[in-house]
């Protein structure tokens, strides 16, 4: 995973990453790149802030959520997506946020939707010149989070769209409470090995799916070792089920995103466009 998340396009399309406090004057705003602004007390809790020139309170926002497992993995993880985005999508801003991990007594959740919450409110709160109209893009863990918070906790339905990658979307399927990786997954989010059906419930984002949801485009592995190729499918059942426009994705060769140039190069060709015309 880390930092070969979009590393072909920026390849292929040789954009330049932005720099420390860098500013371009034009317009009436600057562009700007605000690194590690705190959102909370605790160290773990900053963010990336890339806000485009002559932005206004109509400016959509990109929200990057990691993985590494809940305990582990850090925004630079996703920092080569940032060019892409700008490239693409220069009229929009972009949030690349840490937040709390995972650790012995403390395990994920609820404390890290509660920090993606916090991220919200201190957007809502700034003084950034951009809109509530938001879209998240998340990895592993990070796609669970961003699906959790999308469907559950996003009451005001400002999330507009959701990219999941490799992400645990039901915790209920059989091929996942037999998978060998389960009870590390349920130590890491709930600290427990053998979490309670309200505990699953609360925590799964399928069962969190209304008519209301936002569109979503999901990316899976045939040969993921921790996401079981069943997730993708009932994730897609669900989003169907209830009316969401949604775009399903496998690669059959693929492993938990250490995919090859080829996979990654086409998931990017579908990425891009949903974004375009869903958010």
């Amino acid at each position: 995973m880390k930092k070969l998340l979009f590393l072909p396009f920026l390849l292929l399309f040789l954009v330049s990453c932005s720099s420390d406090d860098q500013t371009e004057v034009s317009g009436n705003l600057q562009a700007q790149t605000l690194l590690n602004v705190t959102y909370g007390n605790d160290p773990q809790q900053t963010m990336d802030v890339y806000l485009p020139e002559n932005r206004t309170t109509d400016t959509k926002v990109f929200v990057l959520v990691h993985g590494g497992f809940w305990y582990a993995g850090s925004k630079e993880d996703f920092s080569d997506a940032v060019p892409l985005l700008k490239q693409y999508f220069p009229d929009h801003a972009i949030v690349n946020i840490n937040y709390r991990l995972a650790g012995f007594n403390s395990p994920a959740y609820p404390k890290q939707i509660e920090d993606i919450q916090k991220v919200f409110q201190f957007l809502d709160n700034s003084d950034y010149s951009i809109s509530d109209d938001y879209a998240m893009i998340g990895v592993s863990a990070g796609a669970h989070l961003s699906m959790l918070y999308a469907y559950k906790y996003d009451t005001q339905h400002d999330v507009k769209a959701v990219c999941d990658i490799v992400g645990p979307a039901d915790f209920t399927d059989e091929n996942y409470t037999t998978h060998p990786e389960y009870e590390n997954a349920a130590v890491a989010l709930l600290g427990t090995t053998t979490p309670t059906q309200e505990q699953l419930l609360e925590v799964n984002p399928v069962t969190h799916i209304t008519a209301q949801s936002p569109a979503t485009i999901s990316f899976y592995g045939g040969q993921d070792y921790l996401i079981p190729t069943t997730q993708g499918p009932r994730l897609e059942a669900a989003l169907n089920n209830a009316g969401v426009y949604n775009e399903y994705n496998l690669y059959p060769n693929g492993g938990h995103f250490d995919w090859d140039l080829a996979t990654m190069t086409d998931m990017y060709s579908k990425l891009i466009p949903f974004f375009q015309n869903h958010f």
